[in-house]
């Protein structure tokens, strides 16, 4: 089993595809062939990002998204006949790009965790770690994001810590396991399916 720490100082930043906000990128990955790294080579991508102000979410043809509140609280999504309540954090919701979602903000600025990957190349899963107990993983990439303040966790026996902000890249080559050991994070998982 592979991982690595990734560290916030390392972070790279990339503006909203419609330019109202800025991304922290934490990791992506992008067609092996693509000449460069953009929206159309994009197989997935897991970022953070603050949603400061009510308005539109980028128009994202083909790219499946989650989404999860890990600051701040009071967000909804609305879009044509739909709403995705994320008023509570570490609630995750599932839309697809296409979707014209408009954010109301009922308390003010929050901090979003996302999720997003090509629809049919990629599977993958989010969820709020808050509860010791043991998770299985899958052979793939998963991201352990510690969204708010230090964690600890164990996989398959090893111990590791996981400063704030920092995430743990485990990329298992069969199933795994895994357990969080103190504090809280944001497990994102990723499987290449195409």
């Amino acid at each position: 089993m592979k991982t690595t720490l990734l560290k916030p100082e390392n972070y790279t930043r990339s503006p909203w595809k419609n330019g109202g906000g800025v991304f922290t990128d934490i990791a992506d990955a992008h067609c092996a062939d693509a000449p460069v790294k953009d929206w159309d080579s994009l197989l997935w991508r897991f970022a953070s990002t603050p949603i400061v102000a009510p308005g539109p979410f980028s128009y994202m043809p083909g790219i499946d998204r989650l989404q999860m509140v890990v600051g701040g609280r009071g967000l909804m999504l609305k879009a044509r006949g739909q709403e995705f309540d994320e008023r509570e954090p570490f609630k995750t919701v599932r839309f697809t790009g296409e979707l014209e979602i408009v954010t109301e903000l009922e308390a003010g600025p929050v901090e979003v965790v996302n999720l997003m990957a090509r629809r049919g190349a990629v599977a993958i899963e989010l969820a709020a770690l808050r509860e010791p107990g043991d998770r299985h993983l899958f052979a793939g990439t998963h991201l352990v994001y510690a969204a708010c303040g230090d964690c600890g966790i164990r996989l398959d026996g090893a111990d590791f810590a996981i400063p704030d902000g920092s995430t743990l890249r485990v990329e298992p080559s069969e199933a795994s396991k895994l357990a969080l050991i103190s504090g809280l994070a944001v497990l994102g998982s990723i499987q290449v399916v195409g």
